[in-house]
């Protein structure tokens, strides 16, 4: 190296800075969008913004928001004396009452078809 020869610098920055835009710049920028003849893409490039972030802008200030739920009044009332116990309906000569593991109780009629409710219950029997 000479010591006539100057010395160059170059400062690189890591990572561009995220641009902040005010309401007021989203605004005008969705309004310029909307103007006949005129696309996102055209105005994306113009003002140095990505076309999807404008295009969400557009959709967010153009597209009728959701109206919010509406909720119906509940009222809760005591109704635990109001319900009536019935007792157990006692089976009748047609029914067959099977009582399973677990206090489970299976009623079928006399004339089923016995392949078929055992199939069933070998089933309730395994949950």
């Amino acid at each position: 190296m000479t010591a006539s020869a100057p010395l160059v610098m170059e400062i690189v920055e890591a990572a561009p800075r995220r641009r902040y835009w005010s309401q007021a710049e989203k605004e005008q920028l969705v309004a310029e969008t909307c103007e006949p003849g005129v696309s996102v893409s055209l105005v994306a490039r113009r003002r140095g913004v990505d076309p999807s972030l404008l295009f969400r802008w557009r959709r967010q200030m153009l597209t009728p928001a959701e109206p919010p739920p509406i909720f119906a009044p509940v009222e809760v009332a005591d109704t635990t004396s109001a319900l009536p116990l019935t007792p157990p309906t006692p089976c009748g000569a047609s029914m067959i009452e099977i009582e399973l593991a677990g206090g489970r109780r299976l009623r079928v009629g006399r004339d089923v078809d016995a392949e078929a409710l055992r199939r069933v219950i070998s089933v309730l029997e395994r949950s």
